[in-house]
């Protein structure tokens, strides 16, 4: 009778950890393509990612670089105070999206330039993204109150 028990426990435990190796894969496999990582310009010239790696990039709108081209394209960089990195985007920019100020872009790095499918804007006088924070901190450019 014994045996029978640490028999059925030993199964269970079995049972048990092959679902939870199945579970942790099918998570894995879902959210593959749902994880944007965050790099400042100077991490995207370092090191450039592949054209078909989808990430987010934060920094300052470069002063004097936005320009509008035909129809809903637009052309700025993007700066860490380190680096530039040129923007592509096609699309309604938010409304408080200006040189200077703040702002986060998730797309691909293809041929040395940023094509952007979505940017984001800071949302008032004092928010910037933690991310974009940290790196123009690490840039030596931020300084407290700026937004």
């Amino acid at each position: 009778m014994k045996s029978l028990k640490k028999q059925r426990r030993i199964q269970i435990i079995a049972v048990a950890a092959v679902a939870l190796v199945l579970s942790t894969a099918l998570i894995g496999y879902a959210l593959r393509d749902g994880i944007n990582y965050f790099r400042a310009p100077s991490q995207v010239i370092a090191e450039p990612p592949g054209p078909t790696e989808v990430f987010r990039i934060g920094g300052l709108v470069e002063e004097g670089s936005l320009k509008r081209g035909q129809g809903e394209s637009i052309r700025f960089s993007v700066t860490d105070g380190g680096a530039s990195v040129p923007v592509v985007f096609t699309g309604v920019l938010p409304d408080l999206f200006e040189e200077n100020q703040g702002m986060v872009g998730t797309g691909r790095y293809v041929s040395g330039v940023f094509v952007a499918s979505e940017i984001l804007a800071k949302h008032d006088e004092t928010y910037m993204p933690k991310e974009v924070t940290d790196a123009l901190k690490a840039q030596g450019v931020y300084r407290e109150g700026d937004s």
